[in-house]
């Protein structure tokens, strides 16, 4: 079977809702990654054979964002393109699915992740194309996150599944404080340089850090913090914000880089999605991660680093808990190197972009620690979730 390699990965810096990065749309975002893993890679815009995006606020983006992409970075008019919506899994499911379009030979070089503007998100009015002869409007807005189908917060829901677990608000408050303070040892130490693509703007200002993490972050301020959506544990500081950001992968086969002369970062080992119960996003990427093993050959002791994307604290929490089989002992250990270098809480959470950041992250600590198998999983709303099995 064709080994896929990731030969490089790049994001731009995560904004804040509203902040630095609101004046760019979640295409010129996606474009902005795009252009600097070509530029980085030496790969030909002619040279690539599909793009795949993944979005989760799909009206941010616009329509078929990948599309759009392709034009913006020059790829010929002929280059197919997806735009996919798995929700937060959407960036890794792109990983996945150009993995599996280079293993079947449908495509020789694939660019994959995902892109976000919560920023630009707009409000909806539903049923007011026609007009309405009497009664108010209502106005809706989608980076609310409610689940469609209970009309439940994910926030709510969130806590009530960790507290059945047994993983507290304060737990969860100390998770978020860790990820602060994980990310500024690693930014300060260069960690990030390699990832990061720089955006200069019009007055040459330039963006090389993410805008959310707090260098002042204190557990006191954390546990001082409401609780939303009348949730039991989640909180804006135990969450990551809503934000803005882009992050692409470039794939190809191992004998396409080698004969290209191009650095393998790492091999894709294996993949998996899983689904579940609508409320059951808080622990399927340890089962995701459980199930990419399997389909490895692998074992958990094997992996040297794990990353769970943050949707919330309470994710890795729950999911390193799930994986041990409640040995707390055991999770422990697999929370002692699970995101090492700070998580979504700290970074922010592009929804559409973020499973392509927990990749990226896992390849550069791999590396960092000289080789060998790593997982990195993310949850997607109303019960779904990704894993991808890496080997550098």
């Amino acid at each position: 079977m064709t080994t896929v390699a990731i030969v490089e990965a790049l994001r731009t810096p995560f904004g804040r809702l509203g902040g630095k990065l609101k004046q760019y749309s979640a295409v010129e975002l996606g474009s902005m990654a795009a252009s600097a893993v070509l530029g980085r890679s030496g790969i030909a815009p002619e040279e690539v054979g599909e793009t795949i995006f993944g979005s989760a606020m799909l009206a941010a983006a616009t329509s078929v964002a990948a599309r759009q992409i392709n034009f913006k970075i020059g790829l010929p008019d002929a280059t197919p393109s997806l735009t996919i919506d798995r929700a937060c899994c959407s960036a890794m499911t792109a990983i996945g699915l150009g993995a599996s379009k280079i293993r079947a030979g449908d495509a020789g070089i694939v660019l994959a992740g995902g892109v976000e503007s919560c920023s630009q998100t707009p409000f909806l009015m539903r049923g007011t194309r026609f007009g309405k002869r009497l009664g108010d409007f209502l106005v809706e807005d989608p980076i609310q996150i409610r689940n469609p189908i209970t009309h439940q917060s994910i926030a709510a829901v969130t806590g009530q599944q960790a507290l059945k677990f047994g993983v507290n608000r304060q737990q969860q408050d100390e998770w978020a404080q860790r990820s602060h303070e994980k990310y500024f040892e690693a930014y300060d130490k260069g960690v990030y340089r390699d990832e990061l693509a720089p955006i200069t703007f019009e007055d040459q200002d330039v963006m090389d850090i993410d805008e959310s993490p707090r260098r002042n972050t204190t557990l006191e301020k954390l546990s001082s913090l409401r609780t939303v959506y009348d949730g039991p544990t989640v909180t804006a500081g135990n969450a990551p914000g809503l934000n803005d950001g882009a992050a692409v992968v470039a794939l190809m086969s191992v004998d396409e880089a080698r004969g290209r002369n191009i650095d393998v970062m790492a091999q894709i080992v294996s993949y998996s999605q899983m689904s579940g119960a609508l409320d059951s996003s808080v622990f399927l990427p340890g089962m995701a991660i459980m199930e990419a093993l399997r389909k490895a050959g692998l074992k958990l002791e094997d992996l040297k680093r794990i990353e769970i994307n943050e949707a919330f604290a309470a994710m890795p929490l729950v999911s390193t808990l799930r994986m041990a089989d409640n040995d707390m002992p055991k999770a422990m250990r697999l929370r002692d190197i699970t995101n090492v270098n700070g998580g979504s809480v700290a970074i922010g959470h592009p929804t559409g972009a973020s499973g392509a950041r927990v990749v990226m992250a896992l390849i550069r600590e791999l590396k960092r620690l000289g080789g060998g198998y790593g997982a990195a999983a993310i949850c997607g709303g109303y019960g779904q979730a990704d894993a991808l099995i890496l080997k550098v």
